[in-house]
Order: structure tokens, then C-alpha cells, then sequence
């Protein structure tokens, strides 16, 4: 009996375990956002491209507090980016902590596509990237520090 009950529990264990992954399927999130290379820059409230597009923009955009460009009052907001630029150049989105080009900063690659959670990603003044980019500039590659590329 003990077995068989030892058993029986082992079973019902191994079916959650199989359950779940179908219950918690990812959403196709960045992966469905990614237009190919059009020569934007972009970036989401939410993590994994989700909650609402902030901006999108071909050029620089020195405030993404102000009224211009493609960021238009939605400073410190952004949880995901994307680089879907041209390749060759300047392909390399620097993103910043403050406005105008300043303070820390992160880059983002073109081979990288997009961040999905920039929880994880610091400027390299150390302050967290996630909620708080206020700028960003295309940048060639050489132009960020080694340890500034954002994934």
C-alpha cells in the first residue's frame, strides 16, 4: 500500500509538472512587435514589449520628456526597447539617463533586436536602466564603453 501510494503521488506530481508549462505559456510579446529592419528605435512601458508603445523614432530624441520626436512625454516610463535600425553606420542606440545625451548610458546593438526586461540592464553610471530613460541617440559601436551593451 505504501508503494502504491508512493507511487500514485509521484504520478500526480510528475502531471502538474507537465500541466504547468501548458498553463504558463509565454506570449509571443517582442518577438510578434519585431518588424524587421524598418530603421527605428522603440520602446514599450511594459517588459516584453507590452503595455502600450511609447514612441518610435528614426532620429535622435535629445528629451523624451517634451514635445518633440518620436518620444513625446514618456520620460522614465520604459521597460523594453527595440533596435530595428539599418544596419552599417551609426546602428547602435545609446540610451541615457538624462535628457540631452547625459549622464550613464546604455547601448543597444542591432544584431541584439530588442531588450525585452531592462531590469536587468544598468547605465553605466550604475543606475538602473529600467523607468528611466529620458534620451537616446544613434551611435556607431566604437562610440560605447566595453560593458555599456545592454541584452
Amino acid at each position: 500500500m505504501r508503494k502504491m501510494t508512493l507511487a500514485l503521488t509521484t504520478l500526480a506530481l510528475a502531471a502538474v509538472g507537465f500541466a504547468l508549462p501548458v498553463n504558463a505559456q509565454a506570449s509571443a510579446g517582442c518577438n510578434a512587435q519585431w518588424p524587421g529592419r524598418d530603421g527605428n528605435v522603440r520602446a514599450w512601458r511594459d517588459w516584453d514589449c507590452a503595455g502600450g508603445l511609447l514612441g518610435v523614432s528614426a532620429g535622435n530624441d535629445a528629451s523624451w520628456a517634451d514635445g518633440a520626436g518620436g518620444f513625446q512625454g514618456v520620460a522614465n516610463v520604459a521597460s523594453s526597447v527595440m533596435n530595428s535600425g539599418y544596419v552599417g553606420g551609426k546602428d547602435v542606440v545609446a540610451f541615457y539617463y538624462y535628457a540631452n545625451y547625459a549622464g550613464g548610458y546604455g547601448c543597444l546593438k542591432p544584431g541584439e533586436l530588442y531588450v525585452d526586461d531592462l531590469t536587468r540592464d544598468h547605465f553605466t553610471d550604475g543606475h538602473p536602466m529600467n523607468d528611466n530613460i529620458m534620451s537616446h541617440q544613434w551611435v556607431t559601436e566604437s562610440a560605447c564603453a566595453a560593458g555599456s551593451f545592454i541584452s
